[in-house]
């Protein structure tokens, strides 16, 4: 058991519930309390007279860990790409590079990835890896084996392409899949990993890559095969307004139509980008559950616009924050998406767009209800799962912030501690579980093999 004291406590529970000093307890993978003031008696002593580790948090804010609702984790080996372009620029540039992948770069890259969302406060990471070059190897297997390396929580997801350019579509011929092919290989990838218990370190989902990189007929089999096993949906949807354009032109539908009538409108379903929603597909969204994976970093980063977050979250829909890949986010650090959608949302909307406990949510329970993981994760109540973040909000950081909450979101919070269920990932700011210079230099090796020079 470790009971941790002292800590402003935010828990991200429905009632937003704070404890300014405060104290966890943890038993094995759970939370077992949660609360105010001083530790109970009940919980200084365990009853099998086995001794309690007692870590002492005063000037940190603790949260639950950030849930990453989308990301490319292949990317990090390829940024700095295509800095001054449009998304299909950007894209057209980086597919022949994408397509000399393998399961090696895979899990180098992965691993350097998912060291850092570590190490910038996330305990559970999406990845919507779409790109199966032949001959590459098992790229969904490197990418697993290199998150069970760091320690994160994870949810993959087996995507596709299979919309090539000779068919009209954006990715290259070289980087497309044969439809019977991608269904066989999604199927298998659900019965060989996915684990849908309450503790689970690793769920699938099923994840075509976009409207114009897809057929009508994958979208509605991979819909159709997704509910037939169980697992959730996930897709590109409504970044950039040449994807509207290329919608109304090719389908005579705005991006969140069509994929309604494909059948991908449902509380199984969670949607990255989403910043070219109208009304209409606002209600839509919150009417159905649908989730909202948004990424205000990389849609700044591509032009692509500020996503209706306000509008949103007053409408009910389920919205998380994703860093998305590092090619069209560099820095990708988890915590700066809350400083990002924050600023993003008032750009919009004003001053009163978004505050620093609705960004916070939105990485923490809205992340984990996009998931479909609220009875488990994304906040500190007792009988959740132990991924827990403890923040430094003392010190230079915070200094002058009488709100720790407002430290994290708009000033420059560090992490000392990180918990994924139960085990201490990072410490001091170190992270635990795996050697930092290792992992950079293996993902500098792949980053250099990869270079269109070479």
């Amino acid at each position: 058991m470790l009971v941790i004291t002292g800590a402003h406590i935010a828990t991200s529970d429905a009632a937003g519930t704070e404890h300014p000093d405060g104290y966890v307890v943890l038993d094995g993978n759970h939370i077992l309390a949660v609360g105010s003031g001083p530790v109970p008696e009940s919980y200084r002593h365990s009853a099998d007279g086995a001794p309690i580790d007692v870590f002492d948090a005063t000037g940190m804010l603790i949260t639950p860990g950030l849930v990453n609702t989308h990301q490319h984790l292949y990317q990090w080996i390829t940024r700095g790409y295509a800095t001054d372009t449009t998304l299909f620029g950007w894209l057209t540039t980086l597919y022949p590079i994408w397509a000399r992948i393998d399961a090696q770069s895979v899990h180098d890259s992965a691993a350097a990835n998912l060291a850092w969302l570590a190490l910038t406060g996330c305990t559970t990471s999406t990845d919507h890896h779409y790109v199966f070059p032949q001959h590459g190897g098992d790229l969904l297997q490197a990418e697993i084996e290199a998150a069970a390396a760091i320690g994160l929580r994870f949810h993959p997801t087996r995507g596709s392409m299979n919309l090539g350019a000779s068919a009209g579509g954006l990715p290259p011929d070289s980087v497309v899949e044969e439809h019977d092919q991608i269904l066989a290989a999604t199927e298998a990838a659900i019965t060989r990993w996915h684990d849908p218990s309450f503790d689970s370190m690793l769920r699938i989902a099923v994840a075509p890559c976009s409207p114009f990189s897809v057929t009508a007929e994958l979208m509605r089999d991979s819909a159709a095969l997704a509910r037939e096993k169980g697992v959730r949906l996930h897709t590109h949807l409504a970044e950039t307004i040449d994807e509207d354009d290329f919608c109304r032109e090719r389908f005579g539908q705005t991006p969140a139509e069509y994929i309604e009538d494909l059948g991908w409108l449902g509380e199984d379903v969670w949607l990255a980008h989403c910043v070219h929603l109208s009304p209409q597909a606002v209600a839509r969204f919150a009417a159905t559950g649908t989730g909202v994976a948004h990424c205000p970093t990389s849609n700044g980063r591509l032009g692509a616009g500020a996503a209706p977050i306000q509008e949103l979250l007053a409408a009910g829909a389920p919205v998380g924050l994703g860093v998305d890949g590092s090619a069209s986010n560099e820095s990708g650090r988890m915590v700066d998406e809350l400083h990002q959608a924050l600023l993003t949302a008032r750009i919009r909307n004003g001053p009163l767009g978004l505050n620093a406990r609705q960004a916070l949510a939105m990485a923490t329970s809205g992340g984990a209800r996009c998931l479909g993981r609220e009875a488990e994760i994304g906040s500190l109540e007792p009988g959740k799962l132990a991924d827990l973040a403890l923040w430094n909000v003392a010190g230079i950081a915070g200094t002058g912030i009488a709100d720790p909450v407002v430290t994290l979101v708009f000033g420059a919070p560090t992490l000392d501690r990180l918990y994924v269920n139960g085990r201490l990932v990072v410490a001091g700011g170190r992270l635990q579980s795996a050697d930092e210079d290792k992992l950079a230099a293996a993902a500098g090796r792949a980053s250099a093999a990869l270079r269109p020079d070479r």
